[in-house]
């Protein structure tokens, strides 16, 4: 942050021993140490997307180059977020008071409230996520995760057997009160979802940061649904055309002839959005006589598709 203000603040640039001299961190340091902080530092601002330019002051003489950020690069515009918006960063703040990002969730609303953005993080308390990031292996991978850096780790499986596992992480997140890992497993060929609290000893970096790219359709929910899916909730009554909806009738907790032409079928689901789509692709094969939130889903879906094909 020191080098960050130094850099901005000046319109000129500024030679390695004047950036010395303004940041007391370097000005402590041996000249060896100062010249390893000074590149890691540039590196780090860098992968952070802050462009720092080089240059010299007086294009007639060969001065020493020197560094300087340009604050139309560097400055993002104003944030104009809603109540709403504002209270989400509010909430999300509040997910790592007891995890190593405690300083960096502090740090964020400082810089919302400098910005004229009001979070009262009080009014949030009805709604405070009660999720806590214990796992060893979790500050590790966050910043893997976020400074896309290839790591190797031993994974126990839920058998017990444990097996070295390289990864190009994308990303962490919270499914069913557990953190998991995810991203592309070197190792099989495809992605994978890591439970944290599977992970045995150290995660350590198996490569450069950024050397590798994220793919734009990636998404650690979709990963997660498909390899956990959620417990079934609720259940849905529905009249099902014999020997018709296969699919339908082994996810069933019932099957009950009506007639010699139709079945009751009850099906366990908990996602109304996903079981909607399932239902609506049958056609005319299935009816939902109950819950009505779902009937009223699938006849959406199936007018819509009267629309795209007519």
């Amino acid at each position: 942050m020191n080098l960050i203000f130094a850099l901005l603040v000046t319109r000129q640039f500024l030679s390695k021993e004047q950036i010395r001299q303004s940041i007391a961190d370097y000005r402590e340091s041996s000249q060896q140490a100062f010249e390893r902080k000074f590149d890691r530092d540039k590196d780090e601002l860098r992968e952070l997307g802050i462009a720092i330019e080089t240059g010299t002051n007086d294009k007639y003489f060969e001065d020493e180059p020197g560094y300087r950020i340009r604050r139309d690069v560097a400055e993002l515009p104003d944030l104009d977020l809603t109540r709403e918006e504002a209270a989400v960063l509010g909430l999300a703040a509040q997910v790592w008071e007891h995890s190593g990002l405690a300083s960096e969730s502090a740090t964020a609303l400082l810089k919302l409230k400098a910005a004229g953005i009001q979070v009262d993080t009080d009014v949030l308390r009805t709604a405070e996520p009660r999720l806590s990031a214990n796992e060893p292996a979790f500050d590790t991978a966050w910043e893997a995760a976020t400074r896309r850096i290839p790591v190797t780790f031993v994974y126990a499986r839920p058998g017990g057997e444990q097996m070295q596992r390289h990864v190009q992480p994308w990303g962490i997140i919270s499914w069913n009160g557990r953190w998991y890992l995810g991203g592309h497993d070197l190792d099989r060929g495809e992605p994978r979802l890591f439970r944290l609290s599977r992970v045995v000893g150290d995660v350590e970096h198996d490569g450069a940061p950024g050397s590798y790219e994220v793919p734009p359709e990636a998404s650690l929910s979709d990963l997660a649904r498909a390899l956990y899916p959620p417990r079934p909730d609720r259940t849905a009554v529905l009249h099902v055309r014999a020997e018709r909806a296969q699919s339908l009738r082994r996810q069933a907790a019932s099957v009950a002839p009506v007639d010699g032409v139709t079945d009751r079928v009850e099906l366990p689901y908990s996602s109304s959005r996903d079981t909607a789509g399932e239902i609506a692709s049958y056609g005319t094969d299935v009816v939902v006589l109950e819950p009505e939130d779902l009937r009223a889903r699938v006849v959406e879906r199936l007018r819509a598709a009267l629309e795209v094909t007519s």
